[in-house]
């Protein structure tokens, strides 16, 4: 029977190593594989394929981890409960059971410290880029499983424009203007495109992304000049929102909050240069993210797969789906207005790489008067070797700090982390990371007091 089974996973890897070798040429299109790696905005000046028709290319990615992760903290006294005395404050990962007079009650609660380790569930995604015109292209992206939901969802969807065939492709149009329509990731800052989003973990060289994550899908549009060489000016506005709305609100302030609760549209706008000076190739960008006023806004907490951290740092009672932002910081409060700004500076000669990021954020609740501020500072340098730099090492390190939602004080989170990956093909990537992250300034009787993990992950990744 086992030799039986093997045959139809044999079968569909021929079926997927054939759709590989058949897929067609999309224009104006990022790869979803490692010709990806440091593509940013897809550009208006290289050569793109003759349009001969209507195409459709079936793209995924596959990624599985295996993790050996310790979680530590200080976890002061806090009833779970006013009926049941157990310390909420553990973390994730010591032993639960029930003792022989049916009470619950942890084999280790004594202890600080609770190892995770083993393989986590496989997160893949499915994704559609289809050619409908010359110039025209839509794409349309989902998650086949992920840690937050192991049920087949659509991510969302959009068309970009970069000719108008239906006027006889006016030049002007060509050379120096995009438009992208639909459900989709705002423009917003260069770390999107360096980060780990479901099973799609092909562009991201470490494991996990930054600690204040900034990613989420919103309905709107974006249009973008390429005035000069090397120059790209976007502006965008979307809804505010990651899922439809269509809601009425009321006039005037529910309670607890000052004021009432309302819908306005997000604004964003991005200015990047990004040119070749011989072999150094220099990029540097600056985006602007703005929201006076929505009922529920998810920039800082918008990824619904999860981290591939699992489960570090949560607390006792925590699940896989509704602990998901493990190792990121999410509860920062400013889901009702917020205002940020993201820098991001990235250099490559030869196989030598730096990439940054420096983040400026502040926003608040609808219960709150005035804004609270944050800020993050990212900085990784990689080194790509061997033919067609299919191998590589690099270190990030993170720093994260602000003033979270119920805090009076600012609170600091820092990461360091050291990678390495090799390519056996353009669409296979394994890679390795050992991390350690520490939680600082948090409340004694926040269950991140004095916290930290440490350990390394292991990644297998498939793009295609």
């Amino acid at each position: 029977m086992k030799k039986f089974a093997i045959l139809p996973v044999f079968a569909l890897c021929l079926s997927a190593i054939q759709l590989m070798a058949q897929q067609p040429e999309i224009q104006y299109y990022r790869p979803w594989n490692k010709d990806g790696i440091n593509v940013f905005e897809p550009s208006k000046k290289t050569p793109q394929p003759e349009y001969t028709g209507f195409k459709l290319r079936i793209g995924g990615a596959f990624t599985q981890d295996f993790q050996s992760l310790k979680s530590q903290n200080t976890p002061t006294y806090v009833a779970t409960s006013t009926t049941n005395p157990l310390n909420k404050n553990l973390l994730y990962g010591v032993i639960k059971y029930k003792d022989a007079n049916g009470a619950s009650v942890y084999a280790n609660s004594d202890s600080t410290s609770a190892k995770l380790n083993g393989f986590n569930l496989a997160m893949a995604n499915l994704n559609f880029d289809i050619q409908i015109a010359d110039g025209i292209r839509v794409c349309l992206e989902n998650y086949m499983s992920s840690r937050h939901h192991n049920e087949f969802w659509v991510k969302g969807g959009y068309i970009q424009i970069d000719k108008l065939p239906m006027f006889n492709n006016p030049k002007w149009y060509t050379d120096y203007v995009r438009v992208k329509i639909g459900h989709f990731q705002p423009n917003f800052g260069d770390m999107q495109f360096r980060r780990s989003d479901g099973g799609n973990t092909m562009y991201n060289p470490f494991v996990e992304n930054l600690i204040f994550d900034a990613f989420t899908t919103e309905i709107g549009g974006e249009v973008y000049f390429f005035p000069i060489n090397g120059l790209m000016v976007m502006g965008g506005m979307t809804s505010g929102f990651i899922n439809g709305n269509i809601d009425n609100y009321a006039p005037v302030a529910q309670a607890p909050n000052v004021d009432p609760s309302k819908k306005s549209p997000s604004i964003f706008g991005k200015i990047a240069y990004d040119n070749q000076f011989g072999d150094l190739r220099v990029r540097l960008s600056a985006s602007l993210y703005n929201n006076a006023s929505s009922a529920r806004n998810t920039l800082y907490a918008g990824d619904r797969t999860g981290s591939h951290y699992f489960m570090v740092i949560e607390p006792s009672t925590g699940t896989y789906s509704g602990n998901k932002d493990s190792g990121r910081f999410t509860s920062m409060g400013v889901n009702n207005s917020i205002k940020a700004v993201m820098i991001n500076p990235f250099l490559k000669f030869h196989g030598l790489e730096v990439f940054g990021s420096y983040e400026m954020i502040k926003g608040r609740t609808y219960a709150e008067r005035t804004d609270r501020k944050f800020n993050q500072l990212a900085v990784e340098g990689l080194y790509r070797f061997l033919k067609n730099e299919s191998a590589y090492v690099g270190a990030r390190y993170i720093q994260a700090k602000g003033t979270p939602q119920g805090y009076t004080n600012e609170i600091t989170i820092n990461r360091l982390a050291f990678a390495a990956g090799w390519f056996p093909t353009k669409n296979l990537l394994l890679k390795g990371e050992i991390v350690s992250q520490q939680y600082n300034d948090f409340a004694k009787t926040d269950y991140r007091n004095e916290a930290k993990f440490n350990g390394f992950m292991v990644e297998a990744v498939i793009g295609f």
